[in-house]
């Protein structure tokens, strides 16, 4: 009988230690959910991948563009000058 005993403790330890372990999974994953709203100042049981990071991708997407406009428009600038000269003479 005290053999039973002692391999019944040995699994209540692994359970515990399981138990524990899938605790603290879940725990993080919704801490991490309430991290992002809280950080946002958002509701903290909202979704927080709404639309607000596909409008803000949309925008940085946007100014991207137009920063390479500029830079494209800057480097072809001196380049067509000279088109430019040759073709009026």
């Amino acid at each position: 009988m005290g053999g039973y005993d002692l391999a019944k403790k040995k699994h209540s330890g692994e359970a515990g230690m399981k138990k524990f372990l899938i605790g603290l999974v879940v725990g993080m994953l919704i801490a991490f959910h309430l991290g992002i709203n809280f950080g946002r100042h958002k509701p903290l049981l909202s979704n927080p991948y709404a639309d607000d990071v596909v409008e803000e991708v949309k925008e940085r997407t946007g100014q991207a563009i137009e920063s390479t406009k500029e830079v494209i428009h800057e480097a072809t600038e001196p380049a067509r000058k000279d088109v430019e000269k040759k073709l009026s003479r």
